[in-house]
């Protein structure tokens, strides 16, 4: 560098081009100035300050699962009119397209009983099975500790503090109560006229309140928000686009959602949000936000379709998870009573 030292300090004076420390010096008076002021493709990083401590306490772990209240439940058993249940999970088996690593693979095994042996007297037989599996292959709760930003999650846990091979110490599933609360189902598909919403296609603000007014509906507190999609219908007909893109909410929707005060979105897609991005090349950005910034819940591959063929906007949802200690998710069948 022709014998430069680039050291910057006022003090020095072993520059060889005193207008090059001129500069320098000059730049060095303006540091401190930058470092305040955030770049702007930092917009969408973790900001400790912006979004931990937790609203619900510095060492809450269940985020939006606190509006969970026994006056939500008392109110949404009013929802049951006719009685009537409905599964809102899809059948999962080896063959069912899951999220790019993810797989599903049943063993039935009869332990003691190769070759027709039987056990006992009585000539005692059973099956058993074992699961070879990701947690996160069809019908799904994704807990707050499930996505990061930067390493960092929910209340500002770091993963380097909680995650171990065994599982998370912190923000597991079955640290989640159960959710039983009011269900809000969305038919994008009667709004944008189509029997399945194409891919890449952003649900705004505008749009939710459309289809809520056309429902004669309006989101509460405590809600579970889900979003019909048609997306289920290309299971078995083209996987490939399944898995490749989705419709879904934006982040303008996502931060007027959290506003509302709901404890879960979702819908019959495998990530409940638009994918890819539309705006910029981030991975799931929306999820960022709701679950690590805001502690709400996804519920994913959600199957609507039982609801919007009764018009069941909106109903009485139910969910008792599988607690595995230290899992960030879990396989769910939820339920909709109405």
């Amino acid at each position: 560098m022709s014998g430069r030292l680039i050291f910057i300090h006022p003090a020095i004076r072993c520059y060889k081009d005193e207008s090059l420390m001129k500069s320098l010096y000059r730049l060095s008076l303006l540091l401190p100035l930058l470092a305040t002021v955030p770049a702007h493709a930092a917009e969408s990083a973790a900001q400790p300050s912006d979004w931990y401590p937790s609203v619900y306490g510095a060492k809450d772990e269940i985020g939006a699962a606190n509006l969970l209240t026994p006056e939500g439940v008392l109110q949404s058993v009013q929802l049951v009119k006719q009685g009537k249940t409905l599964s809102l999970a899809v059948p999962v088996d080896k063959d069912f397209p899951a999220f790019r690593h993810r797989s599903f693979r049943l063993y039935n095994i009869q332990p003691g009983q190769q070759d027709g042996k039987t056990l006992g007297p009585n000539k005692f037989t059973f099956n058993d099975e074992l699961v070879n599996a990701w947690t996160g292959v069809g019908t799904q709760l994704n807990g707050i500790g499930h996505i990061g930003i930067d390493n960092v999650y929910y209340n500002g846990n770091k993963a380097a503090d909680f995650v171990t091979v065994d599982g998370v110490k912190k923000l597991g599933v079955e640290k989640v109560p159960p959710m039983v609360t009011r269900g809000v189902v969305l038919d994008m598909t009667a709004y944008y006229n189509k029997a399945i919403v194409p891919g890449g296609t952003e649900f705004s603000v505008a749009d939710i309140q459309a289809v809520l007014k056309k429902q004669d509906i309006s989101l509460r507190k405590g809600d579970v928000v889900l979003f019909n999609t048609g997306w289920l219908e290309l299971i078995g007909k083209d996987n490939k686009k399944f898995l490749e893109v989705e419709p879904g909410i934006g982040m303008e929707a996502a931060k007027w959602l959290a506003d509302q005060g709901i404890v879960a979105f979702g819908g019959d897609t495998w990530a409940s949000e638009v994918y890819p991005n539309p705006k910029n090349d981030e991975e799931f950005p929306v999820n960022q936000y709701l679950l690590a910034k805001r502690g709400v819940y996804n519920l994913e591959l959600i199957d609507s379709r039982p609801l919007v063929r009764t018009k069941t906007w909106e109903f009485l949802f139910v969910l008792g998870q599988p607690l595995y200690v230290g899992s960030t998710q879990v396989n769910i069948n939820p339920v909709a009573i109405y």
